[in-house]
């Protein structure tokens, strides 16, 4: 009978071995669950890349509400063409996101594929060993019954050994189920990835799709365009020379008055408060509100060829901002109004900011007057909607630091 109780001693010691073989199970599954980590930082590469793609869609939504406003007609205008171009360099940005979310998509899917894999090589490891232990137990368990075995010790000493042995195989049997079912459930989170990121992929190949087609429908619009204003370019030289003397005058008109308040303003020291908001504003450099609430840049700060002339050179001393009929300027920082002026027919308003000076031009109506202090996004005046430029409406930004001009694009923030 001796002989036979000893029977428990081997499942205590296949539970022992058990251990470390899932010790090397582990190591094995250690790999693709820390190849997992890969799987994590590809969904969170996904993440970047669909807001970037809602930023660009919002961008050519925002500018397809702008070619709506403009004249009814088929006509080509410059403005219908900047538009136009403006769409098509958001579609390639938009159609090179899908691509690299369709790429980190599959790396995703690859990384989830491998760990699933190896959780269900773990899966089948553990059920095995636990079959062996269970076939083991019914064998030992044939032989003579746990209360029997507790009952047949021979000392107090035995008797506790072996209730131990006893406690330590049902615990071990209990942890092995436990297991199992843990496995079993990261093996269905894997799938469910899976299926997730399958549809996911789905809908980006079908958004890439409609956006070559978009992009393809754009791009002939525009060589359209190009062909119908070629024809009309001697009276578009006329127009375009009309509005460059117009930009010059209120450059002048601007750059003056910006030199007379920054001469006045160096005879004397700032103030504490002036120093303060003029700490500020450079602080925010990167990160400053635009100056509307939506819209794009449609002329770049510095030289530049024109669209359409190719030996016109633009030399712009700030910033065009093209938006939607009735936008508001605002303020990009808070400061005090000392200029409210008219030139050409619309308003321009000066702010400054300590050492620091933003401009906002071509208003039809303004909210402020001089004299009054603005805080941030405040709103400055309505946008000058022309509708002799085919309803084109668009603020004209400067950021001066002290005499000088400074490209505002550095500034607000991306």
């Amino acid at each position: 009978m001796t002989a036979s109780l000893k029977d428990i001693r081997p499942l205590v010691a296949l539970a022992k071995r058990q251990k470390t073989k899932w010790v090397r199970l582990i190591l094995l599954v250690l790999c693709p669950l820390s190849f997992a980590l890969c799987p994590l930082q590809a969904a969170d590469n996904v993440k970047d890349l669909q807001n970037k793609q809602k930023k660009l869609q919002q961008e050519i939504e925002h500018t397809n509400k702008m070619l709506k406003q403009t004249k009814k007609d088929e006509s080509a205008t410059m403005n219908k063409l900047q538009l136009i171009g403006n769409n098509i360099k958001n579609q390639k940005k938009l159609i090179n996101a899908l691509d690299n979310e369709i790429f980190a998509l599959n790396a995703e899917m690859t990384a989830l594929s491998a760990t699933r894999d190896s959780l269900q090589t773990v899966l089948e490891s553990y059920k095995a060993d636990y079959a062996e232990m269970v076939r083991q137990s019914h064998f030992a368990q044939m032989q003579q019954s746990p209360l029997l075995f507790l009952l047949s010790s021979d000392s107090f000493q035995q008797l506790a050994r072996r209730a131990r042995y006893l406690q330590e195989f049902a615990a071990f049997r209990q942890e092995q189920v436990r297991r199992i079912e843990h496995t079993q459930s990261e093996i269905d989170i894997q799938n469910e990835l899976l299926q997730a990121n399958k549809h996911d992929k789905l809908t980006a190949l079908d958004t890439r799709k409609r956006e070559q087609e978009n992009l393809k429908r754009d791009e002939r619009k525009q060589q359209t365009m190009l062909k119908q204003l070629k024809s009309k370019e001697k009276d578009l030289s006329k127009q375009l020379k009309a509005q460059q003397k117009k930009v010059a005058e209120l450059n002048k008109k601007i750059d003056e008055m910006v030199r007379q308040q920054a001469q006045k303003a160096s005879k004397t020291s700032l103030t504490k408060e002036q120093k303060l908001l003029a700490g500020g504003f450079e602080a925010n450099k990167g990160r400053l509100p635009w100056p509307v609430e939506k819209g794009m840049i449609s002329g770049h700060f510095g030289k530049q060829q024109h669209p359409l002339h190719e030996h016109v050179i633009i030399d712009n001393k700030g910033i065009y901002i093209q938006t939607t009929a009735g936008t508001k300027a605002r303020a990009v920082y808070k400061g005090e109004v000392t200029s409210c002026f008219i030139i050409a027919g619309t308003y321009a308003v000066i702010v400054q900011h300590g050492n620091y000076r933003t401009v906002y031009s071509n208003l039809t109506s303004l909210n402020v007057k001089q004299g009054d202090q603005v805080d941030t996004k405040q709103v400055i005046g309505t946008i000058f909607t022309d509708p002799e430029q085919d309803q084109k409406t668009e603020l004209y930004f400067q950021i001066y630091k002290d005499m000088n001009i400074v490209n505002p694009e550095l500034w607000i923030a991306k």
